[in-house]
């Protein structure tokens, strides 16, 4: 039968693109799971190092007699080739998903020197290239080696385990078809307490059970799962196994009931998660996975969008054991690449084959806001296939796209996935929180039979910066508070959006930005990137998507108040708020999740909100001056271009065109720019798109350029540019 042993240890470790042939004592020492950017990935300086590195180990483990060996590897980011003493055995695209290599061959002949060469560097090939988080090297999921017998269940092919289980809603029952593909002898599949045998048939086995009355996988509430498992026998004698997890239920998505769960609404309320975390980058061990799940599940979330790539098997686990409905998705992003097609099959098959029995899954994403940059030549048609291709892997899941608000509401591409969800940040960068009603009510209106959800929104927040009178663009804590109220306002008179998910649900690493105080981080998050501080507003959805009982009264950050007369906000799940001031009862109030107190200050005070039993208190105080670290004094999202704040010795979006034009660097990131307009642009930029020569005597500054761009250009793509010239040394 088949062993499973882990090997992260003991490994060597270069940044280098040639292969030993022979073990490299002098190289660094590392554990995996490791990545060469959790430092200069995270920290916004122009340190971040993309490129080719190798890994080494001696294969010290015994081979039994009669078995095979592979070595497998859950993730090398972004691209991965395996050696065996020095023999090239295998070639791996796509950052996020696992792959094995069959060491057999070369054990037998005494080669013991496993060699991993990751690869993060630039290239038109591998998605993703352009985005805003950080492209992590290395092997960050640890490696594996599994010995099985000559006779065996598939390994190799999309990194599947070679168990597929299907179940399918029949009335009260479930038709669930069993799957298998091996190399030989007859397989014994158990479902439920049943056991039948199933022959092999040019590779593939396949056998049919039926659940009476079969206990459903209902979400968080009952996230029920049954086990499978699949005995390969040869001449009656067991040789391998495989096992795995399903559930038994039906997603529905409808465009006016939205999401139903079992034939009941179940509407989507969740966040998305990027998979990194400070001082570690991308390289989780299994317990940061589940308290990332705990964090999430205690503010009361039921659904979770795995951006924007496939994630760790441990978080699908856990998705489907805490009930979590997930969207999964490809990193099939931001830039459309022509010579990059290829790879977005290859990383939809590993998707589907590797996560499809997951009970969890809901959709498959096909992209993420891949017309950023308009709607370039083959981008449609790729979609179109990749649609297709997903479809024929598994006819029981829908497929989804999230857009990105510049896409005109009238396009055709909308239609490609069937189901649709939207990136919106009006009121961050863009004016008008209103916006978002606005723009959702026309787009169900224009698409009356597509369903249509929620995929990304939010506003970066500093929970070091606070304002009595918070605005868009001051990174306050306070402001935070104002966007999500007004946003979970919406989503709850409009039940037909059946999808909603808080961009982020941590800060996350994304190099290439500078603002709010904190270089190389989006700060989007309910929680901060090392986990330690939940951002005031964590409690406002936990006051609404959480059963368990609770008091939050937020400012505890805010300690120091230049006003005698201020305003305290409650978050609670309690129908009654009581509020204490220096442990005099001050008020109560009745209502729903959100409570406000009016309170004066004279010196320092403790205030303590309770409600029963469940209390919360803070320590604040007046003061005469105001505290000038509660400011952010950067360029704010308005004013991202202006001089202040900008590194003057590199390029910018405030210096002039002409200038840039003769930095060989600076004229090709505004080339990139430049090609993403979609035709309503001034006639300059069409004019630039064929020649580009034609702005070397272009006084325009940068930002007023990109202002020529047309509707395809908002204040986010300038925020883009303007980080990749201040990468640029003038």
């Amino acid at each position: 039968m088949r062993t499973i042993c882990s090997i992260n240890d003991n490994w060597k470790f270069c940044k280098t693109s040639e292969i030993p042939t022979a073990f490299p004592a002098a190289w660094e020492d590392v554990t995996l799971p490791h990545t060469w950017n959790a430092v200069d990935g995270q920290d916004g300086g122009d340190d971040y190092w993309r490129g080719q590195a190798v890994y080494c180990r001696m294969i010290t483990e015994d081979l039994p007699e009669g078995m095979r060996l592979y070595a497998e590897f859950p993730a090398c980011g972004n691209s991965g080739d395996v050696y065996l003493g020095g023999e090239h055995l295998v070639h791996h695209d796509g950052g996020y998903s696992t792959f094995r290599a069959d060491l057999t061959d070369g054990i037998r002949q005494g080669r013991r020197l496993l060699a991993v060469k990751a690869d993060n560097s630039v290239n038109d090939t591998v998605y993703p290239q352009m985005a805003d988080f950080t492209f992590y090297g290395g092997l960050y999921r640890g490696a594996n080696l599994i010995a099985v017998p000559e006779t065996h269940f598939e390994l190799i092919k999309a990194g599947s385990r070679g168990l597929k289980i299907t179940p399918v809603c029949r009335g009260t029952d479930y038709e669930v078809t069993v799957e298998t593909w091996q190399n030989g002898g007859t397989v014994e599949i158990t479902v439920n307490g049943e056991t039948k045998t199933a022959e092999n048939t040019d590779g593939h086995a396949e056998a049919v059970f039926v659940i009476k009355d079969a206990h459903l996988w209902d979400g968080v509430k009952d996230p029920y799962l049954y086990t499978c498992k699949a005995v390969l026998k040869v001449n009656g004698e067991a040789v391998d196994e495989v096992c795995d997890r399903f559930g038994c239920r039906t997603f529905e998505i409808d465009p006016d009931k939205g999401f139903l769960l079992n034939g009941r609404s179940y509407p989507l309320r969740g966040v998305s998660r990027h998979q990194d975390r400070k001082g570690y980058g991308n390289a989780l061990t299994d317990a940061m996975h589940e308290e990332d799940m705990d964090i999430i599940c205690e503010m009361g979330a039921n659904s979770i969008r795995l951006a924007h790539y496939q994630h760790a098997q441990k978080f699908y686990d856990l998705c489907d054991e805490r009930g979590l409905v997930a969207w999964a998705e490809i990193p099939f992003i931001s830039a459309f690449m022509e010579n990059g097609e290829k790879n977005t099959f290859e990383q939809m098959e590993d998707l589907i084959t590797q996560n499809y029995n997951h009970a969890c899954v809901a959709v498959w994403g096909l992209s993420n806001e891949i017309t950023m940059r308009g709607m370039k030549p083959g981008l449609e048609e790729n979609h179109v296939k990749l649609n297709d291709f997903v479809h024929r892997m598994d006819p029981t899941r829908p497929t989804a796209m999230a857009h990105v608000s510049m896409l005109d509401k009238t396009s055709s591409f909308l239609d490609i996935s069937d189901v649709g969800a939207y990136n919106l940040y009006f009121g961050w960068y863009d004016e008008g929180l209103e916006k978002n009603d606005q723009f959702l009510e026309d787009t169900h209106r224009l698409h009356p039979s597509l369903p249509i959800g929620l995929t990304e929104y939010g506003c970066d927040t500093n929970p070091r910066f606070h304002s009595e009178n918070p605005v868009r663009g001051d990174y306050t804590e306070e402001y935070q508070m104002l966007y999500h109220e007004y946003m979970l306002n919406m989503f709850m008179q409009r039940p037909w959006i059946w999808c909603t998910y808080a961009w982020n649900m941590f800060d996350f690493a994304a190099d290439a930005r500078n603002e709010g105080g904190t270089p190389g981080t989006n700060q989007k998050g309910l929680v901060t990137m090392d986990r330690k501080i939940r951002k005031d507003v964590y409690y406002l959805y936990k006051a609404y998507w959480s059963d368990q009982k609770f008091v939050h009264l937020c400012g505890r950050r805010f300690v120091d108040h230049n006003a005698h007369d201020i305003t305290l906000t409650v978050y609670s799940n309690l129908p009654e708020v009581t509020l204490y001031k220096d442990g005099v009862k001050l008020e109560t109030k009745t209502g729903e999740r959100i409570f406000r107190f009016n309170v004066s200050l004279e010196g320092e005070h403790t205030f303590t909100a309770e409600s029963g039993t469940y209390t919360d208190s803070i320590t604040i105080r007046y003061v005469s001056e105001p505290n000038q670290d509660y400011i952010h004094k950067g360029a704010g999202i308005l004013n991202w271009f202006d001089a202040e704040g900008l590194q003057t010795d590199h390029w910018s979006l405030v210096d002039r065109i002409c200038d840039m034009m003769k930095s060989a660097e600076a004229r090709n990131a505004l080339k990139v720019v430049l090609d993403r307009a979609s035709g309503d642009e001034d006639a300059l930029i069409t004019a630039a798109r064929k020649d580009i020569s034609v702005l070397e005597n272009c006084e325009l500054k940068g930002e007023e350029l990109l202002d020529l761009c047309g509707k395809t250009m908002n204040n986010n793509i300038k925020r883009f540019v303007n980080a990749a010239l201040q990468k640029i040394t003038k």
